[in-house]
């Protein structure tokens, strides 16, 4: 018998919230799922509340960012393959495992508790908390 495919949740556009496993209170959350919103990321601007996610996405880039960044891979699942810190104008491999990346000021991850191996929740408002969590059961 064939092995059932889990659905997953496609993100759109807007706001939520992050939820680190075993790590500290919820974090505020933008969602940039949309090319548009995805190419424009974090330019421009000399900071962030909370934390951006592009979905989907396997690598980034720094060019033209005023601050310096700590990024986490993510797998399907919203496992963490790994977190590191980037100054501006890099340019890091991207990873093949990964489905979404996770930005935020450096060291920010890292005081929410996310590290390698660590699962993270994105719940989004306005919609049932199992239709708003990944990874769904």
């Amino acid at each position: 018998m064939g092995r059932q495919r889990q659905r997953r949740r496609r993100y759109e556009d807007g706001h939520g919230t992050l939820h680190v496993e075993g790590g500290t209170a919820p974090v505020p959350l933008e969602i940039a799922a949309s090319r548009r919103a995805r190419e424009r990321g974090l330019l421009g601007r000399t900071g962030i509340t909370g934390a951006i996610l592009l979905t989907p996405a396997s690598g980034i880039h720094t060019f033209r960012m005023r601050f310096p960044l700590e990024v986490a891979y993510l797998d399907r699942e919203l496992r963490v393959l790994t977190v590191q810190t980037l100054p501006p104008n890099r340019l890091p491999l991207p990873r093949l495992r990964a489905r979404h990346v996770l930005e935020a000021e450096a060291g920010a991850l890292t005081r929410w508790g996310v590290r390698a191996g660590a699962v993270v929740r994105i719940t989004t408002p306005g919609a049932d908390t199992t239709a708003a969590t990944l990874p769904m059961p």
